[in-house]
């Protein structure tokens, strides 16, 4: 599995030993600026959360990550680990705003 990405949101493949507590929503991330936010809308899957990093479990074929401003993009099968890009400003790293 090769790392996908949309928009500011990065999803690394993991090992299914990581994942922990199970959340009660599949949305992987919530804009700043727009109140968009990047989902999974459609397929099998299930989000946690472990010492502060969410982990995305899909057990279906696929799961479509989805998103007003981009593309939907099919997520495979399998565990990934979510990050948010961040960029570095003179006063300091920061995550990127959506």
């Amino acid at each position: 599995m090769q790392p996908m990405r949309q928009g500011d949101v990065i999803l690394l493949p993991a090992s299914d030993g990581e994942v922990g507590k199970k959340l009660p929503h599949l949305t992987l991330a919530e804009g700043e600026v727009t109140g968009h936010r990047h989902r999974i809308s459609e397929g099998q899957a299930e989000l946690s959360e472990k010492d502060g990093t969410l982990y995305l479990r899909v057990f279906s074929e696929q799961a479509t990550l989805t998103h007003e401003e981009h593309q939907p993009i099919a997520i495979p099968q399998g565990t990934w680990m979510i990050r948010i890009q961040r960029e570095y400003e003179p006063e300091g790293w920061r995550y990127v705003a959506d």
